[in-house]
Formats: structure tokens, sequence, C-alpha cells
């Protein structure tokens, strides 16, 4: 799975050499596909050659792809697509990248076309400056009009253009929220424009536009100046039960008729249920296939265990259960990711036509229904300097909806952050919250960057979350995991110090949390005795600070006084600290967490103020 396939397809327009050579790479890792004109005579099969003029090949290609990168002057763009823009809403996201690959920039349909998310992740890849002018982007606040695309919100109607220019303005703008999770409110700039009115709270404040976020159908007053739209969160769970044979029109007539009397959004509609014995209805199953709804199916036993408030004797004598419409319904929002709050708000309605007969009740769910596949992206973002991390790293955490890591991480990755994200950090002690909380967030269908320092496989957060999920009984599918690697602290230490890792190596850890001592001292005694290159992490906190020194006499016994010993503190940050000591002297020195403790073999030598462990190619040679 790529990183860019929320992007496909993608297409990319070159037209000099330069730009191939730029493009290409690019194109590979985002799985585009790279367009240049027969002129330049390409010999390489990765590029599809066009004859037309690039207006009439553009023209050709602009209804096939999502998004289009240009590697061209910007105002020859401007003028090659003026005439084929149509909607916002519909037109592919334009993207123009100079000749040198210095600069990213969204051109067009930069929210909702995903523009700007993707000139972000394009200048990761190339380690370029992207140039987003949206006023949205500006503020650090989430466009309105792609506010609920994370969370599997639709859209509803409104002047989608009037609230964002509010929006833009810093002009007061009221948010009625309804249903559907709040987290977007949770993670704002201070200064954000938005304030906040529950049903139950009177504000007296006027606004300039209004945002409404609801499962209930919006009447918007059309003699209002006042700008409005709306978002329906995915919270109606609508039950079903019906004759057999009855048909898909009825259904939908049926659903459509109960949420008008209700004044409820269809857009809302989340989750279809019944009993079991319908799961082949084929009425059901057509509605559910022509809305795009998942039908979730529940057995006789388990819809009698809810209690409902009009359960019928006829219907239990027919299916074995007192309710089919009003306990799936109810069943199926609570039972969703474990969410228990939910009720029923509409009991259940028979709507009848000739000989056929449909009954319908909803259920409002806390917590929306996302309809996407969660992903969780297990990231190592190396020593902490934004150059060392890897650029699938970078694009990784760019394009995640969450972010889950230590706080001190989540501040040195903050330029690769972007508006709208969600970012919750949790103390250094509470990495399985950490973990869990990723999961949860994956599991509603979130895309979730966990990060760690180093690499996030060697005593990172990568192999946590994959315990969690076993705990969970987890299928391997969804959600689905990618692993991204980072420069591990003993190979950064290593690296400003020389080659001290030249010939075998191991890593230990003295914090006795996880691993009891007895067991890290077992470690020490069999490295040492080795003649293993060690790094040593966590090697010495405020209230631990007695391994350090035993750590020192087991290598003493086994190894010379005189063995360099590397200490590096935050490798490649600005608070970095080098020194180059020997074992006997090594504690004399400042120790703590963020060091990174270097032992070498017997072998191992300083020279000029380098660290160089000889791997043995010179063994004939005296050096």
């Amino acid at each position: 799975m790529s990183l860019f396939d929320a992007f496909h397809p993608i297409g990319a327009i070159a037209v000099t050499p330069q730009g191939v050579q730029l493009l290409q790479p690019l194109c590979q890792q985002m799985g585009a596909t790279l367009y240049g004109p027969d002129s330049l005579n390409l010999q390489d099969k990765t590029t599809v050659v066009y004859k037309s003029s690039l207006k009439d090949h553009i023209a050709s290609i602009w209804s096939e792809n999502r998004a289009l990168i240009f590697c061209l002057a910007t105002g020859a763009v401007v003028r090659l697509i003026a005439s084929l823009l149509q909607d916002k809403a519909s037109d592919p996201a334009i993207i123009v990248i100079d000749p040198q690959g210095q600069y990213v920039i969204s051109l067009c349909s930069g929210h909702q076309g995903g523009a700007d998310q993707l000139t972000q992740l394009i200048a990761q890849q190339l380690n370029a400056t992207p140039i987003i002018t949206g006023a949205s982007h500006g503020l650090n606040l989430p466009g309105i009009d792609v506010l609920g695309l994370p969370f599997g919100w639709r859209k509803g109607p409104g002047d989608w253009t009037g609230v964002s220019h509010a929006i833009a303005c810093q002009k007061t703008v009221q948010v009625i929220q309804e249903g559907g999770s709040t987290l977007w409110q949770d993670h704002l700039p201070q200064n954000h424009p938005f304030y906040f009115v529950f049903p139950e709270i009177g504000e007296n404040v006027t606004p300039e536009a209004q945002i409404w976020i609801s499962p209930t159908k919006g009447r918007f007053a059309k003699e209002s100046e006042l700008p409005k739209v709306q978002w329906y969160p995915r919270v109606l769970w609508v039950g079903i039960g019906c004759i057999r044979g009855t048909s898909q029109q009825l259904i939908e007539t049926a659903i459509n008729e109960v949420c008008q009397r209700y004044h409820l959004a269809t857009e809302a509609i989340a989750v279809i249920t019944t009993i079991d014995l319908k799961a082949d209805e084929v009425g059901m199953v057509q509605y559910c296939q022509e809305k795009q709804l998942p039908l979730l199916t529940y057995s006789a036993d388990v819809l009698n265990s809810v209690n409902v408030p009009n359960p019928s004797d006829i219907v239990k004598q027919e299916v074995g259960t007192a309710s089919v419409a009003e306990a799936s319904a109810i069943y199926g929002a609570n039972s969703w990711l474990n969410n228990h709050n939910s009720s029923l708000i509409v009991p259940k309605q028979v709507i009848k036509a000739n000989n056929e007969a449909v009954t319908i009740a909803i259920a409002q769910s806390s917590l929306e229904y996302t309809g996407r596949e969660g992903q969780l992206y297990l990231v190592g973002m190396g020593p902490g300097s934004l150059d060392q991390i890897t650029p699938a790293a970078k694009t990784a955490i760019t394009q995640a909806d969450a972010i889950i890591g230590y706080s001190l991480y989540l501040d040195l990755i903050k330029p690769l952050q972007r508006s709208g994200q969600i970012v919750e950090s949790l103390p250094i002690t509470q990495e399985r919250k950490r973990a869990q909380r990723a999961i949860e967030l994956a599991c509603w269908g979130l895309t979730v960057a966990v990060i760690s320092s180093g690499d996030c496989g060697i005593y990172g957060m990568a192999g946590l979350v994959l315990e969690e999920l076993q705990i969970k009984r987890w299928d391997g599918k969804n959600p689905h995991i990618e692993v991204f690697p980072g420069i591990t602290a003993l190979q950064a230490a290593a690296a400003r110090v020389g080659t001290p890792l030249m010939h075998d190596f191991c890593a230990i850890s003295l914090s006795d949390l996880l691993t009891p001592w007895e067991v890290i001292e077992k470690r020490l005694e069999a490295a040492a005795k080795a003649d293993f290159v060690t790094a040593i992490y966590n090697p010495r906190s405020q209230t631990r600070t007695q391994q350090i020194i035993t750590a020192q006499t087991i290598f003493l016994k086994y190894r010379d006084p005189q063995t360099p010993v590397a200490l590096v503190r935050c490798a490649y940050r600005q608070d970095e600290q080098i020194t180059l000591t020997n074992l006997a002297e090594m504690l004399t020195h400042s120790i703590d967490m963020l060091t990174t403790v270097l032992i070498g073999n017997s072998s191992t030598r300083h020279y000029q103020n380098w660290m160089i462990t000889p791997r043995g190619y010179n063994r004939s040679q005296n050096l």
C-alpha cells in the first residue's frame, strides 16, 4: 500500500529532460503516470509519450486523474488549464513543481481536491518547500469543506464559500454540533474564530457564520444573509424488519418517509441492521449496495437480549425474537466499537404498501461510523533532527489524520504537522496507553502515526503496538500496519564519533522498569566477556544511578581501563554533547537518560578525535 493511494490516479507532466529526470523517481514512489512529449525522444519505458499538443493532451487526461502534477512554469500551467476548470469539488488537484525541485506549489483544488495535502507530501519526498496560499492553512485551521472527511461525515447544503471566507477573515463562527466526534475541536489553535453552542447552553453572541454538525436535516432560511453550512455525521443506525420479498423501492420509501417525519438526514445513516434471517433479503441487499451502506445482521438470541420499548409477540412467534427493527438498531449502535451510550431516537414505524410492509427504527450512536479502513503507521523519527528523518517517514507523519507520541518527540516534528491533524501526547511512562489509544483511533477508521525516537522497532513503540493488537486478537488486516524505520540512537551516536560499530556489536538498556535487573546483569556480563562493542541505552535517570556504575565494573573485569568510550547526548539536536573518554574515566562525565554510551571492544581505538573499531581488513599492517 502506497502513502499516496488516497490521491490515485495521479498524472505528472514534464516537457524538458530536466523535468523528466526530476519527476521519474517521484512518480515511481507515488505510483503516478509520467507523461512527456515525443520531441524529447525518450527511450525509457516509464514515461508515456504524447504526440498531440500539450493543451490537447491535458484535456484528454483531465477527467481520468484525481491529481495532476506539472514540472512547468506556473503561468504556463494557469493558461493551459484555465478552460478546463469547472468546480473545486470536481476538478483534480493541480500541483506545480519548479524545474530545480525546490518548491512545490498547490495551485488549484487545495481542500476538496487534496492539493494542499498532496503538496506537503511531495515536498517531503523532494526535501522541497511547500507553497500553500489558502487562508485556513495560514491560520493553522482545518478547511471547513474537508473538516469531516477523516470522520466519514457527509457534506450537506450551504454557502461553503461564504463560511470559508468568514473563517479566513477571523469572523465569529458559531458551531452547533449535535452528533459526531468533537476531536477536531480539541486540536484548534488558541486564536480560532469558532465558538461552540450546545442545545442546553445559550450564549449571547452574534455569529457572522454558522456551522451545523448534526444528523438532523437542516432548514436554512432563504431570506437569511448569514452564511451557513451543514455536515452530516454518520451516527444513525437504521433497524429494518420486513415481510419476505419486500421491494427495494418500498424499503427506500419507508426509510425516506421516517427520516423526513423525524427531520433526520438520510446522509447521516451509518449502517442498516436486521435479523440474520434477512441477510439474503433481496430488496434490503439491493438498497444497501446502491447506497453503499453496510448491512449487519444479528441472531434472534442476540436481539432477545435487548430491551426494547415496543416488543411484539407476533414477531417473536415468527422469527424467535420480540423485536427486529428496534433491537437490531439499538444493539448495532451500542456494539459499534463497544460504544454503549447509544439510544433509540425513532421507535418502530410500520410503512405498508399493497401486500408489503416495512418496520423502521433508528438509534443514534455517540460515535460515528467512518466507513474507512484504519491505518497504523509505526514511525521511527531518528535522532530528532528533521534532516535525519527518512522521506517516507516524513510523508507518513504529514499524511496521518492523528499523531501520537511523547511530547518531546512531537515538538521536534512540529514542522511536519499540518492543520487539522489530531495530535495527542502522553507522558514517557504511559507507552501502553499510547499504543492502546493509537489502536482505538485506527480501529475507528483513522490513519494514525505512532512516533518513536530512533527506530520504532528498537526500544520503540512498534513492538508494544503489535503486542496490544495480538491481545485484541487482531485479524492481521484491519487496521492495516506499515512500519517506517528510523536511524537508531546507536547509529546516530556512532556516526557523530566515527566508526565504532564496524565489528560485531550489541545494545543493552539499563532500564529495569520492564526487564529484571538480574537479566540485564547477565547480558552485560555476556557482552563484556564476548568482546562486543556495546551501546548502552537509558544509562542513568534521576532515581536510577547505580546501574551504570555496575555496568562499568562488569566491563572493567574483561576490558582494558583505556578502552575507548563515547558519550553522545542528543545526537543531531541543537543541544548535542559529545565526549570521548575511556572505560576507567567514563563516570567522571555527565550521563543521563538522553545519553547513549558506546563502549569499544579490545581493538577499538581513538585517533584524531575519532573512534575507530577495525573490521580486520588491515591485519597484515601495523597501524
